[in-house]
């Protein structure tokens, strides 16, 4: 095994494109036998839903805003992703807002998938599967759903009748509340009159009796006619129904909360709520734990489930409690008491090093619990989500007894962490990784979750992160924060913060940083601002001269992987390859005319290690080689589109470094679309694909290769954290 903590790659030399003579229809390539598996983080992202089957034991299913839908594993205590076949042009189907399983077929399970409503969002669709989920049928639908917008904790928006198996109804973030009579392949709208339906309930034991709740006429609606007609359920607060839950005997328990006017609650700002339960007679009851303060103190509730084996034992959850904290409540006589879980809770985080930063040693039930179940055929067991994970308990009825309840982080092979960069060094840690909400962390050992090298503090937004090439313990990355960043000087043993300056928004993006190969200096492009340079480390910043213009584009900054002080960005507005060789501190065009890009495209540009501006420059209509600073331009005609490039080690010592494409490649006369491997350097139709139709993860925002180990490549999906690739 390679010990890269001593190990620092010399420069190695990168042939140069050799003369293309293939037509693109002639373009070969085989696909190559790859094991594809996530880095172990640890969740990190917001779990705002789940379904057990009412009748399989141990079937259980989770959903996440951005990041897919996952079940749950019980002999192995682990997850299986669901929705990794997605490729790029159904990335939006990654945002799950909503799951749903058939009572009476425990093989058949449904997700309502879109992750916004905006004009440029993909149109939602009804994924149906017949085998829990191993495989699934898109059926399209004729409107949008906002996985990740708000209002996407409530829910189940999605029910399949457990009178008719064939029968389902979805309740939309925008176009009201439809209906399928043939398992979901068409839909059509119900006469109910809300734009933003917050969950749908069907009765089991009535297949007339149907309620809906609404986010923009705040209230529980039901139809008794089997969904002809539908009117406010009387008795009932004029609030967002969040989730409900039917008992065994017919009582009906609903959860509310409500925001500010004209904003979805769950997430965002609850500011009153309750539970109540319907009895079997028709009688409405407010049961609620504790009632919501005023102001600062104002919260609602969210999450609530019924044991339907153990008659009168509920499960509530808190939502947005911000000044005091979420809270469970667990209820053994049909909510007349109710005992809080917090102050009885202990919480281990030790199995996942950035939780235990993230909890700042605090141990408390968590933010944004949306969702909490109880397991229908074990009373120890609850799980619930929060806004970084979720939580299974061992031992629930401890409570009960004055005793402490066990709740365990079972989230292996639970990766959704929005990881925006990722870089793998020269030597040193094995990969470095920049992620929303939970900051990042380097890895030693990509089979174990990181340790030593967690991105401190680690409940912060990183946007980027690089090194110097010779000098890989130099590490910087970009943060939200008041300074925009920080340095390590110990390959992220330990950070000090950018030095702060005037020359900044710090309301906006921190952006991109690049090393210089050296470390020398250091090249910080903040989103929509002016580039800086420093020399010191990032002590002191100055501006930059003749950086880019447009600030409609994402413009990120290149170090130079073989001469120290020079960098490279591309300019999209205007289609030119702009380079610095004093340090950073001005820039000039190098090369023009490489074709302008909308403001909703991107490029990628790297740097090789052979020389002066060896690089490839990935864009939406091909991808573009610099063999040298006085070489030409090439476009590599076997790639008709390139999202994202990387260079990792070649095949031997003396090979040049391997090339790694996520694009749309030329094969046998078609566009294949996939990430590819070539290992010369793409100068002949040598592109074999390394990942399969299994294994897409809809977006994929930054990929890398390994230097020291051939064939080695890490994806950072949309959501879906960091994997790694490895031949077989």
């Amino acid at each position: 095994m390679i010990d890269r903590r001593q190990f620092v790659q010399g420069l190695g030399a990168l042939l140069p494109a050799a003369s293309l003579s293939l037509a693109p229809g002639a373009a070969r390539a085989a696909d190559a036998p790859y094991a594809w598996r996530s880095l172990p983080f640890g969740a990190g992202g917001f779990v705002d839903g789940f379904v057990y089957h009412p009748r399989e034991p141990g079937l259980l299913y989770a959903r996440t805003d951005i990041g897919g839908a996952y079940r749950y594993e019980p002999a192995t205590h682990s997850w299986t992703p669901l929705l990794d076949f997605l490729g790029r042009a159904d990335g939006d189907l990654m945002g799950v807002l909503a799951l749903a399983v058939d009572a009476n077929d425990a093989k058949r399970v449904y997700a309502a998938c879109g992750i916004y409503t905006g004009q440029w969002s993909r149109q939602a669709a009804l994924l149906a599967s017949s085998d829990r989920g191993a495989t699934w049928q898109i059926n399209e639908l004729p409107f949008k759903l906002g996985g990740n917008e708000p209002g996407r904790g409530t829910g189940e928006r999605l029910q399949v009748s457990p009178h008719d198996g064939q029968q389902l109804w979805l309740g939309t973030s925008k176009d009201g509340l439809w209906r399928s009579a043939d398992g979901g392949r068409a839909f059509t709208a119900a006469p109910l009159a809300v734009r933003h339906v917050s969950l749908v309930v069907l009765d089991p034991r009535d297949a007339k009796t149907v309620y809906a709740g609404s986010h923009d006429a705040p209230g529980l609606y039901a139809s008794r006619d089997g969904g002809a007609s539908f009117a406010r359920e009387p008795g009932t607060p004029a609030q967002v129904p969040q989730r409900a839950a039917f008992g065994a005997d017919g009582t009906l328990y609903v959860s509310f909360a409500l925001g500010p006017k004209d904003f979805a609650t769950n997430p965002g700002n609850a500011l009153e709520g309750g539970v109540w339960k319907r009895s079997p007679a028709g009688a409405w009851t407010e049961i609620t734990p504790v009632r919501p303060g005023r102001g600062e103190f104002g919260f609602g509730y969210s999450g609530v489930d019924v044991d339907v084996q153990r008659p009168g034992r509920i499960i509530v959850s808190t939502i947005e409690r911000w000044t005091e904290g979420d809270e469970l409540f667990l209820s053994t006589d049909d909510g007349r008491s109710w005992t809080a879980l917090g102050a009885r809770s202990r919480h281990d985080a030790s199995p996942y090093p950035w939780l235990v930063d993230y909890m700042k040693g605090q141990d408390r039930m968590g933010h944004w619990l949306a969702d909490v179940k109880l397991d229908p055929f074990d009373p120890e067991r609850a799980v619930y989500g929060t806004g970084y994970g979720l939580w299974f308990s061992r031992n629930l009825g401890a409570a009960l007894k004055g005793g402490r309840v066990d709740w365990d982080f079972t989230v292996a092979g639970f990766e959704e962490t929005a990881t925006l960069d990722i870089k793998s060094p020269s030597g040193g840690a094995t990969l470095l990784a920049a992620m929303g909400d939970v900051a990042g962390a380097a890895w030693d050992d990509v089979a174990k979750p990181p340790a030593a090298g967690l991105f401190r503090p680690s409940y912060q937004t990183n946007r980027s992160v690089d090194y110097a090439e010779a000098r890989p313990a130099l590490i910087a990355r970009t943060a939200d924060t008041p300074t925009g960043g920080y340095v390590s000087l110990d390959g992220s043993a330990s950070w000090r913060p950018f030095g702060a300056t005037a020359l900044r928004d710090a309301k906006r993006p921190s952006g991109h940083v690049a090393v210089s190969a050296k470390g020398t200096a250091l090249l910080w492009a903040p989103e929509k601002q002016a580039a800086l340079v420093s020399h010191d480390l990032g002590r002191t910043w100055a501006a930059v001269e003749g950086w880019p213009a447009t600030r409609e584009h994402e413009l990120v900054p290149v170090a130079d992987r073989a001469v120290d002080g020079v960098f490279h960005v591309f300019d999209p507005a205007l289609g030119e390859l702009r380079v610095s060789a004093d340090g950073g501190r001005t820039f000039t065009a190098a090369v023009t005319g490489l074709g302008t890009l909308r403001n909703d495209q991107k490029a990628c540009l790297v740097s090789g290690k052979a020389g002066l501006r060896r690089l490839w420059l990935a864009l939406p209509d091909g991808l573009v080689h610099f063999a040298g600073a006085d070489a030409p331009m090439k476009q590599n005609k076997f790639v008709a589109e390139a999202w994202l490039v990387a260079l990792g080690k070649g095949p031997s010592d003396d090979a040049p470094q391997s090339l790694y494409v996520w694009g749309r490649v030329w094969r046998a006369g078609q566009l294949v679309e996939g990430i590819f491997r070539a290992d010369d350097a793409g100068a002949a139709a040598s592109f074999t694909r390394v990942n399969d139709d299994r294994h897409r993860w809809g977006y994929v925002l930054s990929l890398a290769a390994d230097p020291l180990d051939y064939g080695t490549v890490y994806v950072a999906a949309h959501g879906r954290g960091v994997l790694v690739g490895k031949p077989r």
